[in-house]
C-alpha cells in the first residue's frame, strides 16, 4: 500500500467512518489491475482508488456497500471478466479477479493500531509487511480480516489470534522476505482445518537522487514528481541547486558532491541519475554508488566517455559485475535531442526496471 492510501484509511477511521478496504487477491487471465490494486468504499458510495474500474470495479463497490450496510462483516468473492455483460462494458480482458472486501468498522480499534504500525514504518522507508487471513474452510469465520504487520529487525505488531497460526506467518514471511508482489498462501491448521493467508510486502515511493542539476535535471524531477517518486537534487553551484528550479516537495543540496554521498545512508529503492556538468564529477559520483544497494544508477554521457569511466573504474578494482549494473548510456533509446526528450527517456527507463521489478539488472 502507498503512504497516502494508509495515510486516507486512518485519517477516516479517526472520522467515526466505517470503511471497506477491497483488495484483489489473486487474478487468473489478462485482467486491468494486478494482485494487492486496493480501492476503499464508504458508506455513501464514495470511494478511494480503483482497481480497474468498469464492470468489474461496479461489481466490487456493490459487495463492499453490502458489507458496510449489513453483513458488517468481511467477504471473499470473484469477478468474472470473461462473461457477455463485461464484453458489452468494453472491457478485453478475459480474466478473473478474487477480491476480498475487509470491514474496518468505526470501533475497530485494532485494525487501526495494525495499519498506524505499518504506516510508520513506511514513514522510516522501512520495508514491513502486512499479513491478513482472507479464507477460513472448516474454522470459526470469526478470524477473516485478521491482519498483523511483520516490521524489521523481527519486530511485529498484532497477532493472528492463535500461537500456530501466527507461527505459520514468520515462517511464510521469511520465504518470501525481499519479493515484491503479494503472495497468496493456504495452510493446513488440522485435517480439517485451513486457512488462506494474503503476504503483501510494502509498497515504497521510488526515490530519484540526481545528482547534477542542469537542464536535464529539471524537467527530469518535474516528472518524477508528478509520479509521485520523492525526488532529491544535489549540485556545487547555487546557480543550479536552489528551490525555486525544482517543484515544492523536491530536496534540493548545494553541496559539493563527494561531501554529501559520503556517509550518505541510502535504501534499497533509490534511483540514481548522474548527470553532473563534467567528465571527473561523473567519474565521483559513480564511484560513491557503484558499491551501494540501490534499485538503479545511470549515467549520462556520450559511447567514449562512458567506456573511459569504466574503464578507470575496472583499473580501480570495480568488478565486471559491478560495472554492468550501471544503466549507462543512460535511458531508453528513442532518438532523444531536447533536454526534455532526454529526461522523458530517462524517467521511461527508471519506470520500467521499477515497474518489473529486475532492479540490479542492465538492459541487455
Amino acid at each position: 500500500m502507498e503512504l497516502d492510501f494508509v495515510r486516507n484509511l486512518l485519517t477516516l477511521g479517526e472520522a467515526g467512518q466505517d470503511v471497506a478496504l477491497v483488495t484483489i487477491i489473486r487474478t487468473l487471465g489478462s485482467t486491468p489491475r494486478n494482485a494487492g490494486t486496493k480501492m476503499l468504499v464508504l458508506p455513501d458510495g464514495r470511494t478511494t482508488g480503483t482497481i480497474g474500474g468498469g464492470i468489474g470495479e461496479a461489481e466490487a463497490k456493490q459487495k463492499a456497500l453490502e458489507v458496510l450496510l449489513d453483513m458488517k462483516c468481511p467477504k471473499r468473492f470473484r469477478v468474472d471478466l470473461t462473461n457477455d455483460l463485461a464484453a458489452e462494458d468494453g472491457m478485453v480482458c478475459g480474466g478473473v479477479m478474487d477480491v476480498f472486501i475487509d470491514f474496518i468498522g468505526q470501533n475497530d480499534d485494532y485494525s487501526r493500531k495494525i495499519f498506524s504500525k505499518y504506516l510508520n514504518s513506511l514513514e522510516k522507508k522501512e520495508n514491513p509487511a502486512l499479513v491478513t487471513i482472507t479464507g477460513v474452510d472448516g474454522g470459526s469465520k470469526d478470524l477473516l480480516g485478521r491482519k498483523m504487520v511483520f516490521l524489521p529487525r523481527k519486530k511485529e505488531a498484532g497477532d493472528l489470534l492463535t500461537g500456530d497460526l501466527t507461527e505459520i506467518a514468520r515462517q511464510l514471511i521469511e520465504r518470501v522476505r525481499g519479493e515484491r508482489e503479494p503472495k497468496l498462501e493456504t495452510v493446513s491448521i488440522t485435517d480439517t482445518e485451513k486457512i488462506e493467508l494474503l503476504i503483501e510486502p510494502s509498497f515504497l515511493v521510488p526515490h530519484l537522487l540526481v545528482l547534477g542539476g542542469g537542464h536535464i535535471s529539471k524537467p527530469l524531477v518535474n516528472m518524477a514528481s508528478i509520479l509521485g517518486y520523492q525526488t532529491t537534487v544535489v549540485d556545487d553551484r547555487p546557480a543550479f541547486a536552489n528551490k525555486d528550479r525544482f517543484p515544492q516537495d523536491t530536496r534540493v543540496f548545494c553541496q559539493d558532491f563527494g561531501m554529501f554521498l559520503d556517509g550518505l545512508e541510502i535504501s534499497p529503492n533509490t534511483f540514481v541519475v548522474i548527470v553532473t556538468r563534467g567528465h571527473q564529477y561523473d567519474l565521483n559520483c559513480l564511484r560513491e554508488m557503484i558499491g551501494k544497494n540501490v534499485a538503479y544508477t545511470g549515467m549520462i554521457g556520450s559511447e567514449r566517455k562512458v567506456r573511459a569511466i569504466l574503464n578507470q573504474l575496472e583499473s580501480e578494482g570495480v568488478s565486471p559485475a559491478q560495472l554492468k549494473r550501471v544503466y549507462t548510456p543512460i535511458g531508453l533509446k528513442l532518438g532523444s535531442e531536447t533536454p526534455e526528450e532526454i529526461a522523458l527517456c530517462i524517467l521511461a527507463e527508471i519506470v520500467s526496471v521499477w515497474r518489473s521489478g529486475e532492479a540490479h539488472v542492465k538492459r541487455g
